[in-house]
């Protein structure tokens, strides 16, 4: 499968720079749920810059009904 990395950038939100994983999302899912944690892609922009990526701030975002 041919990864559509240039296409996806367009569509992420992850505001850290340095990210190497930027476009190519099997790496970042992979990245993330490791260390128990969403993407960016998954949060609203506001609630991403905060870096607060656990599943548990996903859960009070859900339950506050922002997601």
């Amino acid at each position: 499968m041919e990864c559509n990395q240039t296409r996806n950038q367009e569509s992420c939100n992850c505001s850290y720079e340095p990210c190497s994983r930027k476009g190519i999302c099997c790496e970042c899912v992979t990245y993330h749920l490791r260390s128990r944690e969403l993407p960016a892609c998954c949060f609203p922009s506001s609630a991403e810059r905060t870096y607060d990526r656990s599943f548990e701030h996903f859960a009070r975002l859900v339950t506050a009904r922002r997601v």
